[in-house]
């Protein structure tokens, strides 16, 4: 008996040390808003999601090896809390395996492409909700008969990553480098890496990626972006610049090119916080002459650390035939006779106003 009494003992110690040495998060938000979009002469009422940030849920653990080395995984997946579905439950959010030490962090998976940190780290609106930066971004924007990131998934995320992190604690210095490879008939290979500075109220960044988007190498998508932000204490401002290029390598497509901008800044207000970005698109070679500006102004108010409630309000406007919309979906189509009567579907935002306004609540745990 006695026996049996140490031996349980000795098992629950050597449990103790194991449970010291790994452990395993639960983590998510829920985030819903109410939503109303006019785009043209379009109106769509909605019970929204994602308006301040995107919602989840995921899992993530970390093991001590011992002599500064560490494994981690993070599996997360989208949620959508207006209707309870989940997507399958798929982590495509994020699902990654890393290696940690002094050297930095080796991590393998589907992961975050460097140079869309940029576009929503130096985003007021964290490129989420009616206010996104993104919303400049979408592959429709600049006309069907050239869209400039049509083919191109990797502007978010990308599959089949290897990538390197630089260790913390260099001077303020930080940066990834990322490759992806293409696989299969998808294409997507991916190369890129982002290199910043953050010191005190400055912060910034400048990134570079290169998108094979077919397997014979036809169709490239090139993307740099800069950003940067400094906190005055009383207002955060931030400034981007992205250049994006979609190469038709020998094909009898036309290149075409897109520039935006933002200038944004977040001013802390006791519990609350206002947001607003100013922001601006031009596109060009093949489709120049197509322009589209986007004005949104937002207010967050902190209940406690894990929940808040929110605003937003945004006016885009569309030239040159340009077609961005303030969220999605549904994008309104429109059906159009041309000369030869032959029917077109094009999208009621072609050089029209789109507009947006969402109210709602989000929650981390």
């Amino acid at each position: 008996m006695k026996k049996s009494l140490l031996a349980l003992a000795v098992l629950g110690a050597f449990a103790g040390v194991a449970s010291a040495q790994s452990s395993v998060t639960l983590f998510g938000i829920v985030d819903v808003n109410a939503r109303y979009v006019k785009t043209g002469d379009v109106k769509v009422k909605s019970l929204g999601t994602d308006g301040l940030n995107s919602s989840r849920i995921g899992f993530r653990g970390v093991e001590d090896l011992g002599g500064g080395l560490k494994a981690e995984f993070h599996l997360e997946g989208a949620l959508s809390p207006d209707d309870g579905t989940a997507g399958g439950l798929m982590f495509r959010r994020r699902s990654t395996v890393s290696l940690l030490g002094n050297f930095g962090e080796v991590r393998l998976g589907r992961d975050y492409t460097p140079t869309f940190w940029n576009l929503t780290v130096f985003d007021p609106f964290g490129t989420n909700g009616v206010g996104s930066y993104t919303n400049l971004f979408s592959s429709g924007g600049l006309g069907t008969s050239n869209p400039l990131l049509s083919g191109a998934g990797t502007l978010v995320r990308a599959n089949n990553t290897i990538g390197y992190f630089l260790p913390s604690g260099i001077g303020g210095i930080y940066g990834q480098a990322q490759v992806a490879a293409g696989e299969a008939a998808a294409g997507n290979k991916y190369v890129g890496g982002r290199i910043g500075y953050a010191a005190g109220p400055i912060d910034v960044a400048a990134a570079y990626g290169q998108t094979q988007i077919s397997l014979a190498g036809d169709r490239k998508f090139k993307m740099w972006d800069i950003g940067g932000s400094y906190d005055l204490g009383v207002a955060k401002l931030m400034a981007q610049y992205s250049n994006m290029k979609s190469e038709q390598v020998g094909a009898f497509i036309a290149d075409a090119s897109q520039r935006n901008w933002l200038l944004g800044t977040v001013v802390p207000m006791g519990q609350g916080e206002i947001h607003a970005a100013y922001s601006q698109a031009k596109g060009k070679d093949a489709v120049e002459g197509l322009k589209a500006r986007q004005l949104a102004l937002g207010y967050v108010y902190n209940l406690s650390k894990r929940t808040a409630l929110y605003g937003t309000i945004s006016d885009l406007k569309n030239e040159g035939g340009s077609s961005f919309v303030v969220a999605t979906p549904p994008t309104p189509t429109l059906t159009t006779i041309n000369a030869a009567g032959v029917a077109t579907t094009i999208s009621s935002a072609t050089n029209e106003k789109s507009r947006g306004a969402e109210v709602g609540i989000r929650h981390s745990f």
